[in-house]
């Protein structure tokens, strides 16, 4: 995208800042033929080999003999395509395929602190997961084949208890769309929904991360533990008998809660937790590191020739003068800040890019490449 202001077909010819004004958070969008003509770059076959390895998140819903059943891959063995409503569904695929990174990059009008990943479901014929809710906003593009979504954005989301999955209860469709390969549905966080699959089809599913306040303020303590400084210890020099021993007294609440309210956090310290926090990856990603690494000259040699780029499941955000990269941070220098900023926000630096580095940035490239961080580009 050259800038905020141009039209986008992927969005129905809405520029993106029109979209998130009129529809984010706000309500669905039908968009035909957001991708003209889209031919899926992952077929099938390709995606069962994904959901066969243990490095890939997969899961397997049916529903037979309506009952329904999940299992979590890898699944060496699926049913037949020609037995009705089953689900394949497998997390992450931007994180192994460039193709699917390619695809998920093209929503990058949205920051990357809220992208996260693309899904993509293979269903066979009726397969689908039930009507349910998303806490999150999503696309959802039709790559195979065709997929009935019934949508609705009513109030009640009780869930059916006892189930493997959260399926509404009282699911009461109000809208109706068939969509064909190309055609693509917003809808925001909480508005239910239901996708069956009219014959065999596949739909890739890009969704964005929004955690709760609870898991942010459980992860800030823990992130400001390491830097909390109280020091001396409880006294009460001014103790008094008592004839209740078991009670707390109420000079010792005072005295704690006055010790307690010496924490302080600073703005900084929220930026760098934001950073860290949204950088790390899944407990279910591992980086592979070069079989054969470089030696330091020799991947600078090599970093300055033809340029350095992020490994696909490398997260690398940025703020004011901090840097962060799966989860450590970094503060930087003003000599190498276009530079850096410009691999976080296009992923990619040409070797002329990385020549202007200064020394520390350079050892920090090598090091991302002997940790599979990053890749030299070929």
């Amino acid at each position: 995208m050259k800038n905020l202001s141009t039209k986008l077909p992927l969005l129905g010819n809405l520029t993106a800042d029109q979209f998130l004004n009129e529809y984010w958070h706000k309500k669905p969008l039908l968009i035909r033929q957001a991708i003209p003509g889209f031919n899926a770059p992952i077929d099938k076959d390709m995606l069962f080999d994904m959901a066969a390895q243990e490095n890939v998140e997969s899961r397997l819903i049916c529903f037979f003999n309506q009952h329904w059943e999940m299992s979590n891959g890898p699944f060496q063995q699926l049913p037949v395509k020609e037995k009705k409503d089953w689900t394949l569904l497998v997390q992450g695929v931007n994180l192994h395929n460039p193709v699917a990174d390619e695809l998920l990059r093209q929503f990058n009008f949205i920051a990357d602190t809220r992208l996260d990943d693309l899904m993509i479901s293979y269903a066979s014929d009726g397969g689908g997961v039930g009507p349910h809710f998303d806490s999150y906003d999503v696309f959802l593009l039709q790559a195979h084949g065709q997929r009935r979504w019934k949508i609705s954005a009513q109030k009640d989301l009780s869930l059916i208890e006892g189930m493997p999955l959260k399926i509404l209860r009282n699911f009461k469709a109000e809208q109706e769309f068939v969509l064909e390969p190309g055609d693509m549905l917003y809808l925001p966080p909480q508005y239910a929904h239901d996708g069956a699959a009219i014959g065999e089809c596949m739909t890739y599913s890009i969704g964005f991360r929004a955690p709760s306040y609870q898991e942010l303020g459980e992860s800030f303590l823990q992130f400001m533990s390491d830097s909390i400084d109280l020091p001396g210890r409880y006294a009460d020099p001014e103790l008094k008998a008592t004839l209740r021993p078991a009670e707390i007294s109420s000079a010792m609440v005072d005295t704690i809660a006055q010790q307690l309210a010496k924490i302080r956090f600073t703005e900084e310290d929220i930026t760098i937790f934001i950073g860290e926090y949204l950088s790390t990856p899944k407990s279910s990603v591992f980086f592979n590191s070069p079989a054969k690494p470089l030696t330091p000259k020799r991947f600078t040699q090599a970093a300055q020739k033809n340029g350095v780029s992020l490994s696909l499941k490398t997260q690398m955000l940025y703020k004011g003068k901090h840097v962060f990269v799966n989860g450590e941070s970094f503060a930087i220098g003003k000599e190498d800040k276009v530079s850096l900023l410009k691999l976080a926000n296009q992923r990619r630096l040409e070797g002329a890019e990385v020549a202007q580095v200064s020394d520390d940035v350079m050892e920090a490239l090598c090091l991302w490449y002997e940790d599979g961080w990053l890749t030299l580009n070929s």
